[in-house]
């Protein structure tokens, strides 16, 4: 079994009217209801949008994107299924639920992890 990183930049579901959030949140935790009953959910959520500290290796912190990132997360799922090609299929499940396309990422086997 492989762990894939699922996820959608930030502002990838700002074409949604407010209108249709309540709706949409509804089907995206229909999807995760479904992925946690299949076995395969580890974890995920959104992100507040723009909220992050950085901090360097000397230990400076600094408030905010790191400023080179052109992308930033805005929402992210951690599975585990057995083929990258059922990771593409909840991928698929997802998107349609939250409206938005996912980026799907093969998550490296760490043996202390688990």
């Amino acid at each position: 079994m492989n762990r894939y990183l699922i996820s959608f930049d930030d502002g990838s579901m700002d074409h949604i009217p407010e209108t249709d959030l309540i709706s949409v949140g509804e089907a995206t935790r229909s999807v995760v209801r479904e992925a946690k009953a299949a076995g395969v959910w580890i974890f995920g959520g959104g992100i507040q949008r723009q909220q992050s500290t950085s901090v360097a290796t000397d230990g400076t912190i600094a408030v905010g994107p790191v400023p080179e990132t052109k992308a930033v997360i805005g929402g992210f799922a951690i599975i585990e299924v057995s083929s990258p090609e059922e990771a593409l299929v909840w991928a698929a499940r997802i998107a349609d639920g939250c409206r938005c396309a996912q980026e799907v990422r093969e998550i490296m086997f760490d043996p202390e992890s688990r």
